[in-house]
């Protein structure tokens, strides 16, 4: 017979308690200004697909054949909106870092900064209609 299973709670193991693991991040909710002017950006720079709407002030977008959610809520000007804590989010592209700028830059994002996390490994930071900070990578 082996041990029984020890999971990290806090900062303590415990003996007898097996570890709940994540399957992935399933989804991130952004609040917007322009509903209809972030939807089309995100269907633009990235080719996310709208899957459904509640009402008239979200859209659920999904990268086409996985199971990732982008929740956009149409907030008022007195919600925060942009990067309020978070510090940014990314998308892996299946084309080179150049071509991703361009196509982001066409759809309304903004360049911020590029380079390379590591040699070959390149990454660029746009940012989007309501200054949310998304993070490309080729």
């Amino acid at each position: 017979m082996g041990n029984p299973p020890r999971t990290m709670v806090g900062k303590e193991f415990v003996t007898g308690v097996s570890m709940i693991r994540s399957r992935g991040l399933n989804h991130i909710q952004l609040n917007v200004r322009n509903l209809a002017r972030s939807v089309a950006f995100y269907e633009k720079a990235f080719g996310l697909k709208v899957k459904f709407r509640i009402g008239r002030s979200m859209a659920f977008l999904q990268s086409p054949g996985a199971d990732d959610l982008i929740t956009l809520n149409k907030r008022s000007s007195k919600e925060g909106i942009g990067n309020g804590g978070v510090a940014h989010f990314g998308f892996a592209m299946d084309a080179p870092i150049e071509k991703s700028i361009a196509q982001v830059t066409r759809a309304g994002g903004k360049l911020i900064d590029r380079g390379e996390h590591a040699p070959g490994v390149e990454y660029a930071y746009i940012s989007d209609p309501d200054g949310y900070v998304i993070e490309l990578q080729g």
